[in-house]
């Protein structure tokens, strides 16, 4: 295990070079993918992208105590992370148009992440870790990688903040700790369950010479705080979305049934900002009367005044004159 993860053995440089190596060319294939729309080449770039390493040697040497190798982890996971976002920052320069939330399915999909996503997270992480430990189910790693979703992210980070769009910068930064977290604090326990412990030997707590040991007790604690920070905004995040999605649901079910009344169609109903939706609609030759909406809506739970209805003229032409 050491041996896979860390940075360290007489193949150090050349381990750091391919690290470096990888990571900026999956950054910047992600970066593309993103900027292009294009879900085939983010998942090339997650297989490509090698930040799953310094992630799991952070684990392993919490788990070993291993200050050396632990702080190596830390910084290569961190400039790593620094080195992704900026690349995406530098295409999302190149961008014609601004990359965001509303234009963009690959920023949106990881612009709000929520309970889920730590779920997902945790369960991926935990394979990751068995796979660690088991050679005969590390064939499962590249299934890791797409699972996880470390690289994509980060770009993303610097894709939307290169366009503004600033919520869904930290969206996206928050999804990636999320992952990270979920990998430590799964990663610890999996290597208790397979009864990995400090130094490789049981009941040995003494560390090599020359080797200064991390107070795992602390890593631990600092892990699971980790865990905890995370999972309050991603449960605000899924609070906000399910009572967005609730009210917009219930928005359409009664603008649709007031419109079928009174000979309109509806074209869309949008959340707009701080619990506001508009309601779009069309037909008839005058503005319509939306008392029957009001009371639909007041009936429904719905505060009207958070309801704004715009009527577009519909008007139908011969094409030959």
């Amino acid at each position: 295990m050491r041996e896979s993860v860390f940075m360290d053995g007489p193949k150090r440089r050349r381990k750091i070079q391919r690290f470096w190596i990888l990571l900026s060319l999956s950054s910047v294939i992600a970066a593309a993918g993103v900027v292009g729309d294009s879900t085939a080449t983010v998942i090339g770039a997650m297989i490509v992208a090698p930040m799953m390493l310094p992630i799991q040697g952070t684990m392993l040497a919490t788990v070993l105590g291993d200050r050396r190798n632990l702080t190596l982890s830390l910084l290569m996971m961190i400039g790593g992370a620094a080195a992704a976002i900026a690349i995406g920052y530098g295409v999302g320069l190149l961008a014609a148009t601004p990359i965001t939330e509303l234009t963009n399915s690959q920023v949106a999909a990881r612009a709000t992440p929520g309970l889920i996503d730590l779920l997902a997270a945790l369960a991926t992480g935990a394979v990751g870790s068995i796979a660690l430990v088991r050679k005969d189910i590390s064939d499962t790693l590249p299934g890791v990688a797409i699972a996880i979703s470390l690289v994509p992210p980060l770009v993303v980070v610097g894709i939307a903040a290169e366009s503004g769009d600033f919520g869904s910068s930290i969206g996206s930064l928050l999804l990636f700790i999320a992952n990270v977290a979920a990998i430590l604090g799964t990663g610890v326990v999996i290597m208790a369950i397979y009864r990995v412990q400090r130094w490789g030997r049981i009941g040995h707590q003494t560390p090599p010479p020359g080797v200064k040991a991390v107070n795992r007790k602390r890593s631990n604690i600092a892990i699971a705080g980790m865990l905890v920070l995370v999972a309050l905004p991603l449960s605000l995040s899924t609070w906000v979305t399910t009572t967005l999605n609730t009210q917009q649901s219930t928005i359409t079910q009664a603008a649709e049934a007031w419109a079928l009344t009174s000979d309109l169609d509806v074209i869309s109903v949008d959340y707009v900002s701080a619990l506001s939706y508009l309601v779009r609609i069309t037909g008839g030759d005058q503005a319509p009367d939306v008392a029957d909406l009001t009371d639909r809506l007041t009936s429904a739970g719905i505060d009207p005044t958070t309801v704004e209805v715009e009527w577009i003229p519909s008007v139908r032409v011969n094409a030959g004159g």
